[in-house]
């Protein structure tokens, strides 16, 4: 299940497509259309990476088409719809895939499913996601983008255990959020730990707040996989700095959670750079 660098390329006749994952790869994406402008080709950019910079692109190459470059960025990809109800903020996919589900029903069953909100899905097209794998005979490795605790059920659990087997994702965002995540954990009581894994969000609440959603995670017998809050047209890999954070702090709480530091250390007692 490898994924390209988010960042990939090809060529087909006379036109090279580059597809960008995250907008700090969009400078290496303007030097590659670029030099394939001054070899004679044809360019055309796309990827959510692009979105924000597509006037980047003037002159050099043109932005966006109905191209399948998921499998390019990992051959065991695919996805059976686009779009999200929820409309986070931090999030790319209301802008670019809009907030109304688009059903891509000829979807190729692989191990890897990156719909951004498989459990918001109705959930008559969950039941034909989910046939059509065992149709195929294969079985999920990654539900990427995981699901929606607030639309989480006990059925969602029981139809989707059909064909999970890897982990199950869901974000855990902001303080509002912990009586929806706290019950999906509670419907997940009977998976192992490490199959119980949480995106918690960093940066966008005051520290206390972001340590205490891990914390609650923790304590619901899940593992926490913490992301530090970032521009959506940032092109530095760098996180957001707001309330009473610094990247050094936002680097060392992001260490401690996702190297499972958190299993024999406590956070205070926890020396990183930065103290």
């Amino acid at each position: 299940m490898t994924w390209a660098s988010g960042i990939t390329e090809w060529i087909e006749n006379d036109t090279a497509y580059i597809s960008v994952v995250f907008s700090w790869k969009m400078q290496a994406a303007f030097q590659r259309a670029a030099w394939h402008k001054a070899n004679g080709l044809k360019v055309r950019v796309g990827g959510g990476g692009a979105f924000y910079f597509q006037h980047y692109l003037d002159g050099v190459a043109e932005y966006g088409g109905r191209v399948d470059a998921l499998v390019r960025h990992n051959p065991e990809a695919t996805k059976a719809s686009e779009g999200c109800p929820v409309g986070c903020s931090f999030c790319t996919v209301p802008n670019i895939e809009g907030k109304t589900f688009k059903f891509i029903p000829e979807f190729t069953p692989r191990p890897v499913i990156i719909d951004n909100n498989l459990s918001a899905l109705p959930f008559d097209y969950q039941e034909f996601i989910v046939q059509k794998y065992i149709d195929h005979g294969i079985f999920i490795k990654d539900a990427n983008s995981g699901f929606e605790p607030r639309t989480f059920t006990e059925d969602t659990f029981h139809l989707w255990k059909k064909i999970n087997k890897g982990a199950w994702r869901f974000g855990f965002d902001e303080e509002s959020e912990e009586n929806y995540c706290e019950n999906m954990a509670n419907i997940l009581q009977g998976v192992r730990g490490p199959l119980k894994r949480v995106y918690v969000l960093i940066g966008n609440e005051p520290i206390e707040s972001c340590y205490r959603r891990i914390l609650k995670v923790i304590e619901w017998g899940c593992e926490p996989h913490v992301q530090p809050v970032m521009a959506l047209n940032t092109l530095e890999k760098k996180p957001m700095i707001k309330f009473d954070w610094t990247e050094k702090k936002l680097k060392g709480l992001t260490r401690w959670a996702n190297r499972w530091i958190w299993r024999t250390v406590k956070f205070e007692d926890y020396k990183y750079n930065g103290g």
